[in-house]
């Protein structure tokens, strides 16, 4: 389908910026902090630029650029996202589990996600927590994340029940509503979260992580 203005349309030229729907894609669309993908997705007769991806109910919508031609329902078309950018973002996406777990350890396990933003040049984390941090706190937290940044530590995925999830000791994030089964992202014995996000394969993937602001709003 494509899709303008909320409306169905049949066909967009070049210069236009319409929401391409696709019956399968590799994009991965905005979700839990994490920013949409962007790319590429050309047929035959066009090329558009994806500028953003995002779910409505269960379709994901390509928000893109007509940059060549004209494109039209039906059409079969190639989609390729931008691996650089994607690579960047499953870097930030992990080195907020890390952040967690680095947390939990320097100000206790009283710390509560409150929600994020991952991004593919930085990501911030929120926290429940009843005082400012210390500068010497600050740098702690940051030293165990880029040790186990050091140490390569690897990632592995599990699809199981959510309820199975939660007793196996995986963290999920207040408020957030799961379907029937979820994704277990564990960083060895580091960190295990449910978790919709793209990562990293290996901590040392990450190279360096550094806190430049803390701050409550």
């Amino acid at each position: 389908a494509l899709v303008k203005d909320a409306q169905k349309i049949e066909t967009a030229d070049e210069g236009e910026t319409v929401d391409i729907i696709l019956d399968k894609t590799p994009f991965y669309a905005e979700c839990g902090g994490q920013v949409g993908d962007s790319g590429v997705i050309e047929g035959k007769s066009f090329k558009a630029k994806v500028l953003n991806t995002f779910k409505v109910n269960n379709l994901y919508a390509h928000r893109a650029e007509i940059t060549e031609g004209n494109i039209n329902v039906n059409d079969s078309v190639c989609a390729a996202i931008d691996t650089y950018k994607r690579k960047q973002t499953a870097a930030h996406h992990s080195s907020a589990h890390l952040l967690q777990s680095a947390l939990r350890k320097v100000l206790g396990e009283g710390v509560k996600q409150a929600g994020s933003q991952v991004e593919p040049d930085k990501m911030r984390f929120d926290f429940s927590f009843d005082r400012a941090m210390t500068a010497s706190e600050i740098e702690e937290t940051e030293n165990y994340i880029n040790k186990w940044i050091s140490e390569g530590i690897k990632q592995t995925t599990d699809i199981m029940d959510v309820e199975e999830a939660k007793k196996s000791g995986a963290m999920a994030l207040f408020g957030e509503k799961y379907g029937d089964k979820v994704r277990v992202v564990k960083i060895g014995v580091i960190s295990k979260e449910l978790c919709a996000g793209t990562h990293i394969d290996n901590t040392s993937e990450i190279r360096l992580a550094k806190i430049v602001q803390e701050s409550a709003i």
